[in-house]
């Protein structure tokens, strides 16, 4: 696929159909990626929009990746998400989920939107990389090389991250239930 090539290409190697293609592929799960940290679409298009932006800006300085594109622009929306919570407190909005079908049971929909917004915040209360390692690799279904290359550690060290991250939200969870 022409898509894999262009995103191991030297950044100064980009043409503006590479870029193009790069946006188209990596745009959607980079929407998902922020929706599920923000819990909400209209700043996860904000988030993704001003990804692409700073990653336009960095080709232009010639400070681009010279390994992972698809790790430095999650990085730079795990940024972006990180500088946001720092300077607001997070909403709760529990009618952010959305009907899977019309016909599902609306106390259902509500359980279900409630522990996924539980979920949520255990999220942002676990440390950065923690939270970084758990997303990528259970939401975006990253292998553990690509999640290692993304957080800038080895193999090992991000499954030691990734043990501690499940054990945290697993006490958070418990936590909240008792």
């Amino acid at each position: 696929m022409r898509t894999d090539t262009v995103l191991q290409k030297f950044p100064r190697q980009f043409s503006k159909q590479d870029l193009v293609e790069i946006y188209e592929l990596l745009n959607p799960s980079l929407y998902r990626y922020a929706v599920r940290l923000l819990g909400d679409p209209d700043l996860a298009e904000d988030c993704v929009a001003e990804t692409f932006s700073r990653f336009l800006k960095m080709i232009q300085r010639g400070f681009a990746p010279k390994d992972n594109v698809r790790a430095y622009l999650y990085r730079i929306a795990h940024n972006w998400i990180t500088d946001f919570y720092r300077h607001r407190v997070p909403e709760v909005d529990l009618e952010a989920g959305e009907l899977k079908e019309s016909s599902e049971n609306p106390a259902m929909t509500a359980s279900h939107n409630m522990d996924r917004e539980r979920v949520r915040k255990a999220l942002l209360n676990l440390p950065k990389e923690q939270r970084q390692v758990i997303m990528l690799r259970f939401y975006e279904e990253w292998p553990h090389e690509e999640t290692a290359a993304a957080l800038g550690k080895t193999v090992e060290a991000t499954r030691a991250l990734q043990y501690r991250a499940l054990n945290g939200l697993r006490s958070m969870l418990n936590a909240v239930e008792k």
